[in-house]
């Protein structure tokens, strides 16, 4: 009997995109009350005269089609169509976790899965010792003594250029180097933005949910005044840490492959539902499945509740 009563929410988060993306956005709470349409391409978006074409619609008989599978968002006159699937668009005050690729003239270039890499300053990052001074060409030098090609920093999207490069900054002691722990990459449409993506789960570890769609699990968050740069990297994780971090990893992984909605409401409700399961048992498809579907159903409990 209890899987009889899964098997419908099942079927809806498992349905291949754009029904599984569609449960992402409902799920997450992104989709747009005003419009509250979401769209595939050849649709009508809107039959209406006096509306705008804009971004992924076009007109055809006086109508304005979609051409994208996505979710309608009007902007008084202006239509368009927020695509569900597509690369990382930062926007400013953005939470990334990124990869340093290249060293540059007083800038880093960092992989955080946009169009383009986006810069990090040297005078935009704490140095250790967390003082706050104009940056000489001592520390111009060192720049490859800080960070090197690499290394994984979390920061923070200060500001949006002209071509839709993302500049970045480390100035809060909570951003930096990040050291010993699991990455995960999601699709970034799946992240939730919140007002804090800096996380410590009652289960005994720490997350950091980059709005770019990288996910970092570590033991716990750190605000060194040193920015991270100065590591142990040789320190040991316990066992039941490494455990801990190892199941919270599936937990995103698995709500990704059902395209559920990912925040630290979501993960920690995962994580608890898999408590009778064994981390192997997480791979399994059917086990991921249910889980996924638990999920769901338990969000949706929720967000009616707090509507009543």
């Amino acid at each position: 009997s209890d899987m009889a009563t899964l098997a419908p929410v099942r079927a809806e988060i498992t349905a291949p995109p754009p029904t599984g993306a569609a449960a992402a956005l409902e799920v997450s709470g992104d989709r747009d009350d005003a419009a509250d349409q979401f769209v595939i391409p050849g649709m009508a978006v809107s039959t209406t005269q006096g509306f705008m074409r804009g971004h992924g619609t076009f007109t055809r008989d006086g109508e304005l089609i979609a051409t994208l599978a996505g979710s309608v968002q009007q902007t008084n006159k202006l239509i368009t169509v927020k695509p569900v699937k597509s690369r990382y668009n930062g926007e400013v005050g953005d939470v990334v976790v990124g990869r340093v690729v290249d060293v540059q003239q007083k800038r880093w270039k960092v992989d955080t899965s946009s169009r383009l890499d986006s810069s990090l300053l040297l005078s935009s990052v704490n140095l250790p010792g967390g003082e706050l001074r104009r940056k000489s060409v001592e520390d111009e030098l060192m720049m490859r003594d800080y960070l090197k090609e690499g290394d994984l920093i979390s920061a923070e999207v200060q500001q949006v250029q002209h071509d839709g490069s993302l500049q970045l900054h480390t100035r809060n002691l909570k951003y930096g180097k990040l050291a010993q722990g699991i990455s995960v990459k999601v699709p970034s449409y799946l992240i939730k933005r919140r007002k804090a993506h800096f996380h410590s789960l009652p289960c005994g570890a720490a997350v950091v949910i980059g709005c770019n769609g990288h996910v970092w699990i570590a033991p716990e968050l750190r605000e060194d005044a040193d920015g991270g740069y100065n590591q142990d990297l040789d320190e040991v994780i316990p066992l039941e840490t490494r455990s801990v971090m190892s199941r919270l990893s599936l937990c995103v992984r698995l709500l990704a492959a059902h395209c559920v909605a990912i925040y630290d409401t979501t993960i920690m409700a995962a994580y608890e539902l898999s408590a009778n399961h064994t981390t192997s048992d997480l791979l399994k498809a059917p086990v991921a499945t249910e889980i996924a579907s638990l999920v769901v159903r338990k969000i949706r409990a929720e967000t009616a509740d707090e509507d009543l």
